[in-house]
């Protein structure tokens, strides 16, 4: 026996299969949906992961600005002229951010709260405050490129007192 005789022969050419062919094209479509309902979802959470983050940020912002002015009112209950004013207003601030020390960068934020506790002093209009502290918190952002209730944020740990 010859080699070539020993090799089997070939298969003659199926004809093409429709119902194959038909089949194999709702899978491909079924993979392309899933592959993009795959996408879509991780958007979609993408998304809501970033706007759950700011509306938290901004209610954050909120609490802390409601909770500042009123506490600010409550110092300037009595407060007999707007120097006063200003300084009750520079003290709240520095005891809420705990700031015992003095620099260029918190004197230059004193100095520009002083109109948001004039403005709460004076109350020439119910919208006096808001203005005033929404010029303070705008003027903050561009100068820091953060919202000045960030400030809030930074916990400061009790210092232990050693005696020695």
């Amino acid at each position: 026996m010859s080699p070539e005789t020993d090799l089997p022969a070939p298969a003659p050419e199926a004809a093409p299969d429709p119902a194959a062919e038909a089949r194999a094209a709702v899978l491909a479509r079924l993979d392309a949906a899933k592959v993009a309902a795959d996408v879509a979802e991780t958007a979609y959470r993408a998304e809501a992961a970033r706007r759950t983050e700011e509306l938290a940020r901004e209610r954050a912002h909120a609490w802390r600005r409601a909770d500042l002015m009123r506490s600010l009112a409550t110092a300037l209950d009595g407060i007999g002229d707007a120097e006063m004013a200003v300084a009750a207003g520079q003290a709240l601030l520095r005891a809420r951010l705990g700031w015992t020390d003095d620099s260029e960068a918190r004197a230059e934020v004193l100095a520009r709260f002083a109109p948001v506790a004039v403005a709460l002093f004076e109350m020439e209009s119910e919208a006096a405050p808001q203005t005033a502290l929404a010029a303070f918190e705008d003027w903050y952002a561009t100068t820091r490129q953060s919202a000045f209730w960030y400030l809030f944020e930074h916990y400061l740990p009790d210092t232990p007192l050693v005696d020695f």
